[in-house]
């Protein structure tokens, strides 16, 4: 039985160099790093002003966003050979993740109603990149189960040709998802928000009278 150890190509969205944490079968490997980027203003005008002037470029879409998570795909294919033929013997997938988030400089100085609604807002941020990230883990873990239950073909440049057309498709439906994650998450702004707003207000008050 020989080897052959090659590298698995998978679409890059964007780099990432994480601390790694895995599942007990080392097989697919991930990371995750959260990080942030500072914001000013004084007022609800300004802080919305400073976070299209300062949050991340997406590249997609030529903006800056309130908050992005960068995805990067990767990982090896081990190939073996039986009978004749070639066949994937190990895949190890893995997958990179870095949330970026806002972090408001003036948050303690700030008024009730404005901290009120930072807090919300930066809640939805954090819950809506966390969502990308794990939209992500489970293609990743898709992709490694679909990629050890190839079949084997006539050679490895066949088998290496196979790999590489899985992992595409892979990608590509997370890719769907994750655009249809952020549609349906835009779709429903206002209306979340509205909600998530009046739920931390009586939050408060309920808080107010206890004490």
């Amino acid at each position: 039985m020989s080897r052959l150890h090659i590298p698995l190509r998978a679409a890059l969205v964007a780099l990432l160099v994480g601390v790694p944490f895995g599942n007990a079968s080392g097989e697919t490997l991930i990371s995750k790093r959260i990080s942030y980027f500072s914001i000013g203003g004084r007022t609800a005008a300004e802080l919305d002003k400073a976070l299209s002037a300062s949050g991340p470029m997406m590249k997609s879409t030529g903006t800056r966003h309130p908050g992005a998570t960068r995805i990067k795909f990767g990982g090896t294919v081990t190939y073996v050979s039986r009978d004749d033929r070639c066949a994937v013997g190990s895949a190890k997938v893995t997958l990179n993740t870095r949330i970026i988030l806002p972090r408001w400089k003036y948050r303690r100085q700030a008024g009730r109603d404005l901290a009120l609604v930072w807090d919300t807002l930066a809640s939805d941020i954090k819950r809506h990149e966390e969502r990308h990230a794990e939209i992500a883990r489970i293609h990743a873990r898709q992709m490694e189960k679909a990629l050890l239950s190839l079949k084997a073909e006539d050679s490895c440049e066949r088998m290496q040709a196979r790999v590489a057309e899985v992992s595409a498709e892979e990608v590509e439906r997370h890719d769907k998802d994750q655009a249809r994650f952020d549609r349906t998450e835009a779709a429903n702004f206002d209306r979340r928000m509205i909600r998530l707003l009046q739920y931390r207000l009586e939050s408060l008050k309920k808080n107010a009278k206890t004490r």
